[in-house]
């Protein structure tokens, strides 16, 4: 039995990464590590707790506390860490960038220090493409410099040259995925995606910024997942892989798909006033990963009808979230812009 600690496993791609990997390796244990902020979120895990029962472990805490890390990982003789855990909100990160540093860069280091400590024998970073930062053409390949454009990306950029650093310093056995535009079920509803498609469901209006022609390479979670695992267990040490769904789609054109789908007028979409610094377009290069065996399965259209159906069918898990402190934060981000666009 290998046991995996995976950090971050209560959020959107992390939860979903978890039950795939149970399904995938039934010779796994999977010990989550969550602090369960915001975005965390029991509910994500449910159906995993029940149906993988002697194979799945929770511990509560921060990856940003070297007790907890070091005790989780001597405890449960991990073999490797899968580091999902960070803020990854870029609004948020505007508005508060003291979290993104400590969770994203100075809880990266922990980990990396306790991987290095006891001997842990991989260390997974579940990475983004907005490291890149803006690609006004082309597609941006694993050997590009990173050029961060929001505290959000320069977090995840600095904890990507630490790892740099502890494997070329102490040789640490490490991995590095960058993810494209990831949307599916159990996205934390301050994202595009979730978060028009419940406005949508409510006849709310859908606060779109800009002129909407944004480009993003949208991937479906779970040919996200797959491919995480795929370099976790098969990827070069040392090396990082780009994951994109080679998708490109305006964030205009989603989104009228998705009213599409749910048969609502477009007369929900607001233009509103553009967030600061925000890149006009990602675009992935995935060569590399595609000739270690991964390559997107989904269609995204039948992608995107089965995430709104999801929505649809699970009010129970996304309403609540909408009611609580997520209140005060989309206050924050839309009143004015809202009042504005009308």
């Amino acid at each position: 039995m290998k046991n995996i600690l995976v950090t971050g496993g209560a959020g959107f791609i992390g939860s979903n990464y978890v039950r795939y990997a149970l399904q995938a390796h039934p010779d796994w244990h999977v010990i989550v590590l969550d602090k369960l902020t915001y975005a965390g979120n029991l509910d994500n895990l449910r159906d995993v707790a029940e149906a993988f029962k002697g194979r799945y472990t929770f511990v509560r805490g921060d990856i940003a506390d070297r007790e907890v890390v070091f005790e989780t990982i001597r405890q449960h003789r991990v073999h490797a860490i899968v580091n999902f855990a960070a803020e990854s909100h870029v609004d948020r990160s505007i508005l508060n960038p003291d979290a993104f540093i400590m969770t994203d860069v100075y809880g990266t280091y922990v980990l990396l220090e306790a991987a290095r400590e006891l001997n842990v024998e991989r260390f997974h970073q579940v990475s983004t493409d907005e490291v890149y930062g803006d690609v006004p053409e082309g597609r941006s390949t694993e050997d590009d410099p990173l050029k961060p454009n929001s505290p959000y990306a320069a977090s995840k950029a600095a904890a990507e040259l630490l790892i740099r650093a502890y494997r070329v310093t102490y040789n640490l056995p490490v991995t590095i995925t960058r993810g494209s535009n990831t949307f599916g079920p159990y996205q934390y509803p301050e994202k595009l995606l979730p978060l028009f498609i419940t406005n949508a469901i409510d006849d709310q209006p859908l606060p779109l910024y800009g002129d909407g022609m944004q480009v993003r390479d949208w991937l479906y979670v779970m040919d996200h997942v797959q491919g995480i695992d795929l370099v976790l267990t098969r990827g070069e040490v040392g090396e990082a892989y780009n994951l994109g769904g080679e998708n490109e789609r305006h964030n205009i054109d989603v989104v009228r798909m998705m009213l599409a789908i749910l048969g609502k007028p477009e007369s929900l979409i607001r233009h509103v006033a553009d967030r600061p610094g925000h890149d006009r377009r990602y675009a992935l290069d995935t060569r590399k990963a595609r000739a270690l065996g991964w390559a997107p399965r989904s269609d995204f259209e039948s992608a995107l009808r089965e995430t709104v159906e999801w929505y649809v069918n699970n009010a129970w898990w996304w309403r609540k979230i909408k009611s609580g402190d997520f209140k005060e934060f989309y206050r924050r981000q839309y009143a004015e812009r809202l009042a504005q666009a009308q």
